[in-house]
């Protein structure tokens, strides 16, 4: 008993505990998440178009670009956008004067990779969604006179969104587990706040539980979450037994 209740005490919210900062630690990784989840998908979204547009320039450039980013390690394309927007705004800094070193925004850097990445991934979601989508229902719309904007707004856009959300949660696992990376640019997120506090007390398997813990809470939520978005899109819909 003299073991758990000194793990909770260090790991609690009371005082002299590491809880409060793990908690807005924890804050951040899903912002952070979420962030480079939406910006993934307007990036997404947009190379998906491209997939689909009938310009052969547009679907060689689109394929280019799922392929690149889904083939290079994860944490080269963080290292990219420090590195490099580091560098750029080194240059703009010069420009005007100033020529002392000027470091990328962590959080900026996380949502920017973050959300490059997953574009990538979003893109080919959403492209097998939008396959999945039977051409007469598409062509019943254009049948009665629906305008480009009010089909895609309601015939189109509702239906891709059924067939993506499955692989969408996916690729949300994966924006998830990857901000872990963004740790690297010195953001206190999740996994850095445990290294600091397991550095700080000398014990690291505890902060490093606590940690798992709190992953596994936030994707239990997030998959919750999906699931329930999944159930909501398929209403009125029949299925075979």
């Amino acid at each position: 008993m003299d073991i758990v209740e000194n793990y909770w005490r260090l790991v609690g919210l009371g005082e002299g505990g590491w809880g409060a900062l793990l908690l807005t630690a924890t804050a951040v990784t899903v912002g952070l998440s979420v962030c480079g989840f939406v910006v993934g998908g307007i990036i997404g979204s947009l190379v998906a178009a491209m997939q689909l547009s009938r310009s052969l320039l547009m679907q060689w450039l689109a394929d280019c670009y799922t392929t690149i980013l889904r083939g290079v390690p994860d944490l080269l394309v963080v290292y990219l956008f420090y590195f490099g927007g580091s560098a750029f705004l080194g240059y703009a800094g010069a420009f005007f004067g100033y020529h002392g070193f000027i470091g990328m925004p962590a959080f900026l850097t996380g949502t920017l990779a973050l959300g490059v990445v997953s574009g990538a991934y979003q893109a080919e979601v959403l492209r097998g969604a939008y396959k999945s989508v039977a051409l007469g229902e598409l062509e019943a719309a254009s049948a009665v006179g629906m305008r480009p904007w009010p089909k895609f707004r309601r015939i189109v856009a509702p239906l891709v969104l059924r067939y993506a959300i499955p692989g969408l949660g996916n690729t949300w696992q994966l924006v998830l587990k990857e901000s872990a990376l963004i740790s690297i640019t010195g953001l206190v997120e999740l996994l850095r706040q445990s290294q600091i506090a397991a550095g700080s007390t000398r014990r690291p398997f505890d902060f490093y539980l606590a940690a798992i813990v709190l992953y596994l809470v936030i994707t239990w939520v997030s998959t919750a979450l999906f699931r329930h978005l999944e159930t909501r899109t398929k209403r009125g819909t029949r299925r075979a037994f």
